[in-house]
């Protein structure tokens, strides 16, 4: 039977309300005046096994057949159907108006004036075991009893209310126009709430609730019916038939019911001989399963994966391979799963127990393939993922619970709407619909930030209702000082003669080895009033960078990144610095984590000004850090890329050689490294930040030769690496300031 974890009710034995039929209008006085057998198309085909009634849900198990029954909606049912193992025709029981049917797993079925088993008064036995036999009609409403368990074709087990409004059970037999009862003792006279299980031998196991009417526990226990008393009893968390949403079982070994938390849902079995109780996980509480005993032999499992059989001996674990969405106990110790095997396709498969005792599958009905409805099971997206650490991917994947389908996937940043869209098609194998993200939208880098992730899977044929989930990702990468989009990318800006400055963001990881740029996009006009503009990295405290941009006049303003790309409006953060030709910013130079600006003036000193952190005095007082600095025509912040105790800096002399200095950690430098000649050729060299994820800062250099690409190699001596690379390509000489 099924576990619903949603609040569905199933009842202990198959139940549900059923629809009015011809034969079941209008108002009905009796069950057994309502009732008829038919016969049902077997519909077999040249085999010897039966075939189990296509698009029919599993309702019970007999011991020389099985029942199924058919589905009207979500909360009702038609007739009942009766299937034998041995051929002869599947037989058909019509239903009456408002009542409904309970199984036991022998080969009679009740059909009562309720649609809940223990709420029934007036019932029928129908014994599939002899089809023509007539049914046998109990009034049990005339004893004030109701239906607990069916013991024989003319027997059943009653809880009688008493005078006193207690309980008592008793064997209510009708044999011919006679009926008699016989008590059962041992039962709590403050019992409520009875219901059964499956008959084995002479046994049956009820569930009930006991104890004050403020404080009511929950209880099973045997009843030997040929004794006439319980025999045993057993504790349970919850109260009797509040306790509804899995069945009671139990073996020659063991006895077993249903128990659930918050999150996973768990068999409770008790050894008969020792009492000793164990707890076997299903799995998530949200999930159905099935379960039965077989011997001392737990079965279970759900219809995405193959049943398993745990001893509860001695804990082994077998996989039957079935897999199965539906079972049922029979009455003689055995129980049948609904699904496929991977020997013999799909059927109906009966699971008993071997001459050693272990867990023997036999296939007993043909059936059509069994589908579940369409889930999505299980999602595989993570809360957070930083693309730099997992190589600029995040696998995202959803399982479903069957493959014949499609699911759709967009994913959308919270922040701006960009979009990305995919369909992913079946797998070759199993039901998990996955790819891998690589943080792309439209050909760019992704920015950083919230992203929805949803989930629509539908079926290849167009049936049936989609299914959804949505969940929230939140990608990051490292910090990058050049990415004024805040997608992880260096974005390097450009102005052209007319004072245009624009802007490329570049791909945040080689292309085939190759640094390529993503997208050019216009930032604005008017920029040609400006001597020198500097990227200095994050200097107002914001998450991306900012630049720096000084007048003819001496005015340093400061243009704060706003994350899309573009920039806040300027503020003006000092006066004076006209004194300076050249500036170079971006590299922590001091080692406390913020960016900070160095400044040659004409006489050939260089100044060290501290980043505050603070956007409206982002530098501090200057620092004089010396002089002959008036040999050099080019100083470019690169970042810590020989592993130094902080940020370096290259300079280029009037002869075009380079040399690096090396951050001491305090604002100052080291002893100067000669790292290259012909750098001369370049007009600008930018600091760039890290182009290809190594996690070292690399340089770009721009000329009208070309561009070219420096990657870090982490060696004073050999820092830099030359690549091609498509940026400015054919541009050589259109900007006049590369930042």
């Amino acid at each position: 039977m099924q576990f619903r974890s949603t609040g569905s009710r199933l009842a202990t034995a198959v139940t549900a309300v059923l629809a009015v039929t011809a034969l079941g209008a209008g108002t009905l006085a009796t069950a057994p005046a309502a009732l008829a057998t038919t016969s049902a198309s077997s519909g077999q085909a040249d085999t010897t096994l039966p075939v189990y009634p296509e698009g029919s849900s599993l309702a019970g198990a007999g011991t020389s057949g099985f029942f199924t029954y058919d589905y009207v909606d979500a909360d009702s049912i038609t007739d009942l159907v009766w299937t034998p193992y041995h051929g002869g025709a599947s037989k058909r029981l019509r239903h009456p108006k408002d009542g409904g049917y309970a199984l036991a797993g022998n080969d009679v079925a009740v059909v009562g004036d309720d649609s809940w088993p223990d709420a029934m008064q007036s019932i029928t036995l129908w014994n599939m075991a002899d089809p023509a036999a007539p049914g046998v009609d109990i009034d049990l409403g005339a004893l004030n009893g109701t239906y607990v368990a069916v013991l024989s074709p003319t027997s059943v087990l009653a809880d009688i209310r008493k005078a006193d409004d207690t309980s008592e059970l008793r064997v209510v037999t009708k044999d011919g126009a006679t009926t008699t009862t016989r008590k059962i003792t041992g039962l709590p006279a403050d019992a409520t709430e009875i219901s059964g299980s499956t008959v084995l031998g002479s046994s049956v196991l009820v569930r009930y609730a006991a104890g004050p009417p403020d404080a009511r526990t929950g209880h099973r226990a045997l009843v030997d019916v040929a004794a006439g008393t319980m025999t045993e009893t057993y504790s349970s968390a919850k109260a009797g038939y509040n306790n509804d949403s899995g069945h009671l079982t139990f073996s020659a070994s063991h006895v077993a019911w249903l128990d659930q938390d918050d999150t996973e849902a768990y068999v409770t079995s008790v050894d008969r001989k020792t009492g000793e109780e164990k707890k076997t996980v299903l799995g998530d509480s949200f999930h159905e399963w099935y379960y039965e005993l077989v011997g001392d032999w737990l079965v279970y499992g759900a219809y995405w994966a193959p049943a398993k059989a745990v001893s509860l001996t001695s804990g082994e674990t077998r996989v039957l391979d079935v897999t199965a969405s539906e079972s049922a106990p029979s009455a003689d110790g055995s129980a049948v799963l609904r699904g496929s095997h991977d020997a013999d396709g799909d059927g109906l498969f009966r699971v008993a127990a071997d001459a050693d005792g272990t867990p023997m599958v036999t296939k007993v009905a043909e059936t059509g393939q069994v589908m579940p409805p369409l889930e999505i099971e299980q999602l595989h997206v993570p809360d957070a993922v930083n693309l730099d650490k997992t190589g600029g991917k995040v696998t995202l994947g959803w399982t479903l619970s069957r493959a014949d389908a499609v699911v759709d996937v967009t994913l959308t940043h919270t922040a701006t709407g960009k979009e990305f869209k995919k369909r992913l098609a079946a797998p070759a194998s199993g039901t998990l619909f996955s790819f891998d993200w690589d943080g792309v939208i439209a050909g760019v880098d992704a920015p950083n930030g919230t992203y929805g992730v949803e989930a629509e899977a539908t079926l290849l044929d167009g049936t049936g209702e989609p299914a959804y989930q949505g969940w929230l990702m939140n990608i990051t990468r490292t910090y990058n000082p050049h990415d004024y989009t805040n997608n992880g990318s260096t974005d390097v800006l450009a102005r052209d003669a007319a004072g245009v400055l624009w802007r490329d963001d570049l791909r945040d990881r080689p292309d085939y080895g190759q640094v390529k740029p993503a997208q050019r996009t216009k930032i604005g006009p008017g920029w040609q009033t400006y001597k020198q503009i500097e990227a200095v990295g994050n200097v107002g405290g914001g998450a991306v960078g900012d630049l720096i941009a000084v007048e003819g006049s001496g005015v340093q303003w400061l243009y704060l990144g706003k994350g899309d790309g573009t920039f806040a409006t300027r503020v003006q953060v000092g006066t004076g610095w006209q004194i300076y030709n050249k500036l170079a910013g971006g590299s922590d130079l001091d080692g406390d984590g913020r960016s900070d600006l160095v400044a040659t003036d004409s006489a050939g000193v260089l100044w060290f000004y501290k980043g505050t952190g603070d956007y409206k005095k982002p530098f501090a007082p200057r620092v004089k850090v010396g002089g002959g600095w008036q040999v050099y025509n080019q100083l470019t912040a690169v970042g810590n890329i020989a592993g130094s105790a902080a940020g370096d800096m290259v300079a280029r002399d009037t002869g075009g050689v380079l040399w690096l200095y090396q951050g001491n950690g305090s604002g100052g430098f080291s002893t100067r490294v000669k790292i290259g000649a012909g750098w001369g050729a370049f007009s600008q060299l930018v600091g760039a930040g890290d182009l290809d994820n190594d996690g070292r800062p690399d340089l770009i250099a721009y000329g009208a030769g070309g561009t070219s690409v420096y990657r870090s190699t982490g060696y004073a001596t050999v820092p830099f690496s030359r690549q091609s690379t498509s940026l400015y390509a054919g541009e050589g000489t259109k900007f006049n300031s590369v930042i």
